[in-house]
């Protein structure tokens, strides 16, 4: 897949790592839950820049897990959970380093159609059902993804045309309509648990 800027966290160097380099996008994706999505998509150019060079999964899972805590820690924290994110995302560099030869790419061009796919998204840490669709999604919509039947595997969040997720966030107006989709669920949801407790 050709390397393209996402817009994703509002700074143009941490976006143009995101759509560069698949393992900051994987860490990103891996970070992206109880915090707001900039700030979780952000925090691989964050890490890279603490870490003092290119995010590589086999100097991450290699670290002393309380070094790599402490990375995740200093202010301004890289999540609001520090440490147990820091232990995902080394557990998600370790399963790149012993399954995919230290290349985060091949967890999807490893794929030979799009159940594979699911199957190798859902099989890292943080990632559910959902999540791995998403995911599937934004590679398919934004990089170019060409793995058969890619769109069907991550429904609802690969169809066209729709404001769905961080899978169809390609410019402010886009990021707007995401976040007016969300609250609309959030809101149902609400109502769903008022009327039927």
């Amino acid at each position: 897949m050709a390397a393209r800027t996402l817009h994703l966290t509002g700074d143009k160097a941490a976006d143009r790592l995101l759509g560069s380099d698949p393992l900051a996008l994987l860490i990103g994706m891996v970070l992206d839950q109880q915090i707001p999505m900039e700030r979780a998509f952000i925090a691989p150019y964050l890490l890279q820049e603490r870490l003092g060079g290119p995010l590589d999964a086999a100097s991450i899972a290699a670290m002393d897990p309380d070094d790599l805590a402490g990375v995740f820690s200093a202010k301004p924290a890289l999540h609001r959970f520090p440490s147990s994110m820091a232990a995902r995302v080394q557990e998600v560099c370790r399963i790149i380093v012993e399954k995919y030869d230290s290349t985060a790419s091949r967890v999807w061009t490893d794929a030979t159609d799009a159940k594979a796919l699911l199957k190798n998204v859902k099989a890292l840490p943080g990632f559910g059902e959902q999540k791995a669709k998403i995911f599937i999604a934004l590679l398919g919509k934004q990089l170019g993804l060409r793995v058969p039947g890619w769109a069907a595997v991550s429904a609802p969040f690969g169809a066209a045309d729709s404001f769905l997720s961080v899978a169809d966030i390609d410019s402010p107006a886009s990021l707007a309509k995401v976040r007016q989709h969300k609250q609309e669920m959030k809101a149902a949801a609400k109502a769903r648990a008022v009327t039927h407790p």
